[in-house]
Order: structure tokens, then sequence, then C-alpha cells
């Protein structure tokens, strides 16, 4: 089977994370944690910045590592590293994804989430509640 290796940011400003909504392909419509593919000879934190800025045209500081998931999909094995993010500069804007939206805690538990991004959203909660002052 296929295996893929990712960096995903789970990005928090004012208590609140940016999730992204896929366009096209097997999982149109499903909201994900933004990120992609780790290129060879990249680190996970540079992924992130990279993907960050390629999809959605802004800046990213990774700060710490939040976790790591492994999910078997039917046509490949995903392994994905999540990092919490802050803004660095800039806005979202779109390039590849339908839609983002900035979501509280508690809104986490009502997102149509691709497979492997359900596995987040405790671990994601656990952290907020955590560090309740996050800008």
């Amino acid at each position: 089977m296929k295996k893929i290796e990712v960096a995903a940011a789970a990005i928090i400003d004012h208590n609140h994370v940016l999730i992204t909504k896929r366009k096209g392909g097997d999982f149109d419509g499903l909201w994900e944690f933004p990120g992609g593919k780790i290129e060879p000879k990249e680190s996970q934190k540079e992924a992130v910045v990279r993907e960050i800025k390629e999809e959605l045209r802004f800046d990213v500081i990774p700060k710490s590592h939040l976790t790591t998931i492994q999910h078997a999909y039917p046509n490949f094995h995903l392994t994905m590293h999540v990092y919490i993010c802050e803004v660095k500069s800039g806005k979202p804007t779109l390039t590849e994804h339908a839609s983002y939206q900035w979501v509280s805690s508690i809104e986490l538990d009502t997102i149509d989430w691709l497979p492997a991004d359900i596995s987040i959203i405790p671990i994601l909660k656990d952290y907020l509640k955590s560090h309740p002052s996050i800008k």
C-alpha cells in the first residue's frame, strides 16, 4: 500500500482554529487542517510553513508539535504530523480550497471532517483547554 507523509497546521488565533474545506477529489466538501506532503530533505515544520504559504498565501510560525496520527485509507496509508501554529503575517487567501473558517473549540465537534482529521479533535481540544489565552 502507498504511504504518504504530511505535515498539517492547527493555526490558532484568538482561541479559534483555522480549518479548510476540500475542493474536488474523493473528499470534496470535507473539512481538514491545512497542510500537505513533506518534500525530500524538508523538515516537518518547513513543510507546514511552505504548504500554508502555497495554499493560503499567508505566513505562520510552527510553535509546537501537537500530535502525529496514522490513518489507513482504502488506497494509501497516511502519517500526519500536526503542529500548533500562530499567524506571523497576512490573512488567508484561498487558492486550492473551497472555503475556510475560524472555529472555536466547541465548534470542532460539529464539523464534517476528513476521516484522518477526526482523531486530532480531542487532542486539540485538550490543548486549547490547557492554553486558554492563546492569541
